[in-house]
């Protein structure tokens, strides 16, 4: 996730300060991503030292208004240009989980991959619930739309890890039976 990148598009419109740029970025990701007021000002300053940003003042509030620059404006629309790199996937817990379990002894991993599944399952059925509220909105409120492109990331997602999980199983009740993998 790309909180640098996320404050200078939400800067973008117009100077913001750090709690207003955390409340917008958590109600453009649809709280998915909870953000820590403390990331938004490092993450600030940081693009302040890199000229992305400056101090624009103060509201009136006397809370301390950032603004993009140009080299700022130039970073967002480069972000937004390339394709976002899929070459060394994040570590992943289940995945590891599978492979420790596949090793120690006493544990039934086929049993493992089915409490995996259960909860995917759950997982999946409340994530299609709120896609359908979300689209159902979507025409009235614009912030519906981004959550809807989120929560239809999540069903995709949600559905790979459950095929992933029958082919992990495949294999292993193979295995148990003698076969190969």
């Amino acid at each position: 996730m790309s909180i640098r990148h996320g404050l200078l598009a939400l800067l973008e419109p117009g100077p913001r300060y750090g709690s207003r740029l955390r409340t917008e970025f958590q109600a453009r990701t649809g709280g998915t991503w909870p953000l820590n007021i403390g990331q938004v000002y490092t993450t600030l300053g940081r693009l302040e030292r890199d000229g992305m940003v400056v101090q624009d003042g103060a509201d009136e509030a006397g809370r301390a208004l950032y603004a993009l620059t140009e080299a700022g404006r130039a970073e967002l629309r480069a972000w937004f240009a390339r394709p976002v790199e899929r070459v060394s996937p994040p570590r992943d817990e289940l995945a590891i989980k599978l492979v420790m379990a596949a090793g120690a002894p006493g544990v039934d991993v086929r049993e493992v991959v089915r409490a995996q599944r259960r909860h995917v399952a759950e997982a999946l059925d409340a994530c299609v619930r709120q896609r359908a509220e979300a689209l159902a909105r979507a025409h009235e409120h614009p912030d519906e739309m981004a959550r809807l492109l989120l929560l239809e990331q999540r069903v995709f997602h949600a559905e790979a890890e459950s095929r992933w999980l029958d082919i992990c199983e495949a294999r292993l009740t193979r295995l148990a039976r003698g076969g190969g993998p």
